[in-house]
């Protein structure tokens, strides 16, 4: 079946259809998502925030903050989800290798979304010599690059934060299956405790 456009007819179509797209070419651009906020860079102050903490002997009734911690190395190591496969691999060989990895006088403290009662379950479950902060609204990793918008869970990067409260390493993207960024987060421990 054929159409049959009147003559008269066919050049309000073509006007109106040249204005639709003059109209949209002409549109704002549909606004960005935000972007991430920025990771503090090497050298400088780590941010500080408090938060709860759980680990293998349950949850801690005292909130604690990065500043609690001034004169020690702080590992900061922020991660998707407690038990998932990535993280279970990062924070299993953090356990397995804590002595090499990091050492004595080292304060290392996993961050993620999950609740108080899961970090106790998975510390105490899984062994784990070091505590877990819960963050649920993801403050603390927005405050350490770590948190994407419109992402529930914060993006495994890890922060050696020095005895002077600096950053004095960043990995933004940590491999949890890469044995190179572990040989280089211990090179970098050592070089924070000096």
């Amino acid at each position: 079946m054929r159409r049959f456009v009147f003559p008269r007819f066919a050049g309000v179509i073509a006007a109106s259809m040249l204005a639709a797209v003059s109209a949209s070419a002409q549109a704002p651009a549909a606004a960005a998502a935000p972007a991430a906020p920025p990771a503090p860079d090497v050298g400088q102050a780590a941010p500080n925030f408090t938060g709860r903490l759980a680990d293998a002997s349950g949850i801690k009734a005292k909130p604690v903050s990065l500043s609690d911690y001034k004169g020690k190395v702080v590992v900061l190591a922020f991660y998707p989800l407690d038990r998932s496969g990535g993280c279970t691999a990062e924070l299993t060989k953090f356990r397995d290798e804590y002595a090499s990895l990091f050492g004595d006088g080292v304060v290392v403290l996993g961050v993620s979304v999950d609740s108080l009662a899961s970090h106790a379950s998975w510390a105490s479950d899984m062994k784990f010599p070091f505590a877990l902060v819960s963050d649920p609204d993801l403050s603390i990793a927005a405050q350490y690059g770590s948190a994407i918008p419109g992402r529930k869970y914060a993006s495994r990067t890890v922060f050696v934060v020095g005895k002077d409260g600096t950053v004095h390493y960043r990995e933004l993207k940590f491999g949890a299956l890469n044995e190179d960024a572990y040989k280089k987060l211990a090179e970098e421990v050592t070089k924070a405790k000096g």
